[in-house]
């Protein structure tokens, strides 16, 4: 059994909930906990071959739980508690949020010394040992990198811990759009331009490439900061034709068509998500000024006097 200042959602929420009926739990009913893994739009990992972690509250649920799932999942891995089960998910979105924080935090310092992030990447991840390439981008989206990890800053609270590389993290990769939008501006102003009044398309509205997710998406963010900056903002992307209400967003806009002339009609062009559908030369070679916040850009042919990396 965890200690008493352990116990997290499982233990500390669902349970007195449940055992409000007046059953108790490990005697009329089990209980255990499974952390989601996922990855959208992958090809390579689904929910059968993923392995699954499974925790329960005593050893019977525990059982029973990885019993109930190998019948669907591959791998199936016991642990020896719900909060066990529930810190690893923390620890893995933990892991992704403090590595790209510090990809994000070198590009800038190596943007600064005129030094390509991503080739320095390409070459660190040649070692076959001790690293694991991480990539930069304009902010973090969906809800495992940007929102959990915070769920561990407000309970170690509770035991008087600090979090220091989380809330690091966070502070890091949410400077990430106005970065861009800054980046952005001093292209336009060394092409004799300002934000206020220039057109601004923003290419992918999803958080990561090939999904319609958008959940806390940076695009968001961006298109809200360059409007406030006086910028006419339209967005592209091919699996989100329009906006809808969300958390902190009504943008109400709807994708834009894509085509050489309406490219063409555009100021200033940001790559915000990196689909698999766009064809990256025939963008390079209709814009005017592309700011590249993915690396998407880095196989085009013809100049690149135009293109800017963010």
């Amino acid at each position: 059994m965890a200690a008493a200042n352990a116990s997290t959602t499982t233990r500390a929420v669902v349970l007195p909930i449940r055992e409000k009926s007046g059953l108790t739990a490990g005697t009329d009913f089990l209980v255990a906990f499974s952390p989601e893994r996922e990855n959208p739009g992958s090809r390579e990992f689904n929910t059968v071959n993923i392995p699954k972690l499974v925790g329960g509250i005593d050893e019977p649920s525990t059982t029973t739980a990885v019993a109930l799932y190998s019948q669907a999942i591959e791998k199936v891995i016991p642990v020896s508690s719900t909060e066990v089960a529930e810190a690893a998910k923390l620890l893995e979105n933990i892991y992704r949020a403090v590595n790209i924080a510090l990809v994000n935090e070198m590009k800038v310092v190596l943007d600064a010394m005129d030094i390509d992030v991503w080739e320095v990447i390409d070459a660190a991840k040649t070692k076959p040992f001790g690293f694991q390439a991480f990539y930069p981008g304009p902010g973090l989206g969906g809800h495992c990198i940007p929102i959990d990890p915070f769920y561990l800053t407000w309970k170690a609270r509770e035991v008087n811990k600090p979090t220091k590389f989380i809330e690091l993290a966070g502070e890091i990769n949410v400077q990430m759009p106005e970065y861009v939008v800054h980046k952005a501006g001093l292209a336009l102003n060394s092409r004799g331009k300002s934000v206020k009044g220039s057109k601004i398309l923003i290419l992918g509205l999803a958080y990561k490439p090939d999904v319609d997710d958008v959940r806390e998406s940076p695009s968001f963010e961006l298109i809200e900061l360059f409007e406030h900056l006086g910028g006419d903002v339209d967005y592209h992307d091919p699996y989100v034709p329009e906006t809808h209400k969300m958390r902190n967003y009504d943008l109400k806009m709807q994708s834009i068509e894509l085509t050489p002339a309406s490219l063409r009609t555009y100021d200033c062009v940001v790559i915000s998500t990196n689909h698999k559908q766009y064809d990256w030369q025939m963008i390079a070679d209709n814009c005017r000024l592309v700011v590249d916040t993915r690396n998407a850009l880095s196989k085009v042919t013809g100049t690149r006097e135009h293109i800017v990396k963010a």
